[in-house]
């Protein structure tokens, strides 16, 4: 296929596999990761494939694509709750400017962009299961506040350029993985 596609994360857990994915159906993949929790060992093996290209760069700055993408997957992240504690101001700002740099950048391509979010959206929940209207229960100040409102924000930075700049864009929640 002729697609490209940005997977930002790209070398974390779902983000490799992600990358392994798309090659196996033969779109461009253009991994980014700052490798500050991801490992190169993940993707090691997709580098010899002519429509991988990996970037080791931070979602928080200019990635310098110029090449035209098609669709932006952004799973860049701290996600450990060991990371709430030691790195609160990364996660902030990974969530914030980070989103807000690749939302640009697909705008900017007219690609179709994927924020992956996370179950802890809805923080402590007074209801089980949670329905898509149920909005939360969070504490915005304690430790799992810099993550849970992160990603909080980076919805609601989602849904502002759907809602005014229409762009094409979807959010997942995705809950405890292993």
């Amino acid at each position: 296929m002729d697609a490209v596609i940005l997977v930002t994360g790209g070398a974390g857990f779902i983000g490799s596999h992600l990358c392994e994915y798309l090659l196996k159906k033969e779109f461009k993949v253009i991994c980014v990761d700052n490798l500050s929790t991801g490992k190169e060992k993940n993707i090691k093996h997709l580098k010899n494939n002519k429509n991988f290209k990996f970037l080791k760069k931070d979602v928080r700055e200019d990635l310098g694509i110029n090449e035209k993408t098609d669709y932006i997957f952004d799973l860049a992240s701290r996600a450990s709750p060991k990371d709430f504690r030691t790195y609160p101001i990364d996660i902030l700002t990974t969530n914030g400017l980070g989103v807000y740099n690749l939302l640009n950048l697909a705008e900017k391509n007219n690609a179709k962009f994927l924020f992956s979010s996370t179950s802890e959206v809805y923080g402590d929940p007074k209801e089980h299961p949670q329905k898509e209207t149920y909005w939360g229960n969070v504490n915005p100040i304690g430790i799992r506040g810099c993550y849970d409102e992160a990603k909080r924000f980076a919805e609601a930075m989602v849904m502002a350029f759907v809602r005014e700049r229409n762009l094409d864009a979807r959010i997942i929640r995705i809950f405890n993985t292993y």
